[in-house]
């Protein structure tokens, strides 16, 4: 193994390229120069933001446009691979992929989650997901063809990524139909596993309340979707009757990658994490993002902040220093209500302390902020400009 003092750069293996193993290579590339070899590994052609991939399932902008392929990343000192992660030994830092073994100094676990649909019944036969690239892309021709009827979005198990998203896709389904001429002959219910859509923001829970209001949708808290009867086009619930659909779209139940539990890093599902510092129970092997516990939202802006705070720490070691950096859990949301409008919401997960959020907006001009997000992302990462929400194109 090559150390600190050597003049062999330290070997840092970051597993998985979202808004953790991004933010960290980058900041890791750009303070240790050619101090540290970075190897980024990842199966995906490229990087979606979450809220795009709502843009392609609505036709507001197409898939190629808001796909950002990693071989396009300008990170120096940043080796991307194209590769499927087979096994991870996390006390010998090795990494088995189909491009072969990587051996690491340090390791980043940052493999996200995956989803899980076979778990509902009757969800493959009956329904369509969401939350991956494949299944959000996909449903941009289901709702082209698409003539009405009655829309169920539903959540089937805790905890999922992006807890907003139900509540954005059930308004932009409304503003999709009206748009279309089919909103008169629709209805829009939504299930929730919350007592409120934003749990940590009594503010951002009544606005969205409030619009569900104004656009005629179903509200109905505190209650998981169980199972799908395909044939009578029943939706099941916990704890309530069934209800009538004619489209569902799902939050399907989220795993840690399988690789990951075989790893043995695993402990109720998820990776434990000393939640200010991101390091695992195994020295030099760190973990950030929706693959732990670490007690935050499964959401990107958190994966991110976590990965900074992580990057604090491997570069204190590629340069032989220590650390203070810790993690505050604080993190932005934007939220989409509709028509243009955006609110923004700031919370705190606190490692100790009760979350809280405030709200700013809804206004109009939050959709600038919105989109600067996602600009300023794609030139940190990939150095080049792009501008979200871009014209879809037939």
């Amino acid at each position: 193994m090559a150390a600190s003092g050597s003049t062999s750069p330290l070997r840092v293996v970051v597993l998985g390229a979202g808004f953790g193993g991004l933010e960290l290579s980058t900041h890791v590339s750009r303070a240790c120069g050619d101090t540290a070899q970075i190897t980024l590994i990842d199966q995906a052609p490229g990087f979606v933001f979450g809220f795009s991939k709502l843009d392609v399932m609505f036709g507001r902008d197409t898939a190629e446009h808001v796909t950002h392929l990693y071989r396009d990343a300008v990170m120096p000192g940043v080796t991307f691979v194209d590769a499927t992660i087979t096994a991870i030994d996390p006390v010998g830092r090795v990494v088995q992929t189909t491009a072969g073994a990587f051996e690491a100094d340090i390791l980043v676990v940052s493999l996200g989650c995956g989803v899980d649909p076979t778990s509902t019944p009757g969800l493959i036969e009956g329904g369509h997901e969401f939350y991956t690239n494949a299944g959000a892309f996909a449903l941009r021709e289901t709702l082209e063809a698409f003539e009405g009827g009655r829309v169920v979005v539903g959540v089937t198990s805790t905890p999922f990524k992006c807890p907003p998203a139900p509540s954005e896709t059930a308004m932009l389904m409304h503003e999709f139909l009206s748009q279309r001429g089919l909103r008169d002959r629709s209805q829009i219910a939504l299930v929730m596993p919350f007592g409120r859509p934003v749990p940590p923001s009594p503010e951002a829970s009544a606005v969205i309340l409030a619009r569900f209001d104004e656009f005629g949708i179903e509200w109905h808290p505190d209650s998981v979707v169980t199972g799908l009867d395909p044939e009578r086009r029943m939706v099941l619930r916990s704890g309530h009757e069934g209800m009538p659909y004619d489209l569902f779209l799902a939050v399907p139940r989220h795993v840690a990658p399988d690789v990951v539990v075989a790893a043995g890093l695993t402990v109720d599902g998820w990776i434990p994490v000393d939640p200010h510092t991101m390091t695992t129970a195994f020295p030099d092997v760190y973990a950030v993002g929706d693959v732990t516990s670490v007690g935050t939202p499964k959401a990107g802006v958190f994966a991110e902040g976590q990965a900074r705070i992580a990057a604090e720490h491997v570069i204190s070691r590629v340069q032989g220093r220590s650390s203070d950096a810790r993690y505050d859990g604080a993190g932005r949301c934007y939220l989409e209500l509709g028509e243009g409008v955006v609110a923004q919401i700031d919370v705190t997960f606190a490692a100790g302390e009760a979350p809280h959020g405030t709200l700013f907006g809804p206004d109009a001009s939050l959709q600038r902020d919105k989109n600067a997000f996602g600009t300023d992302r794609v030139q940190r990462w990939f150095g080049r400009s792009w501008r979200p929400g871009m014209p879809a194109t037939n």
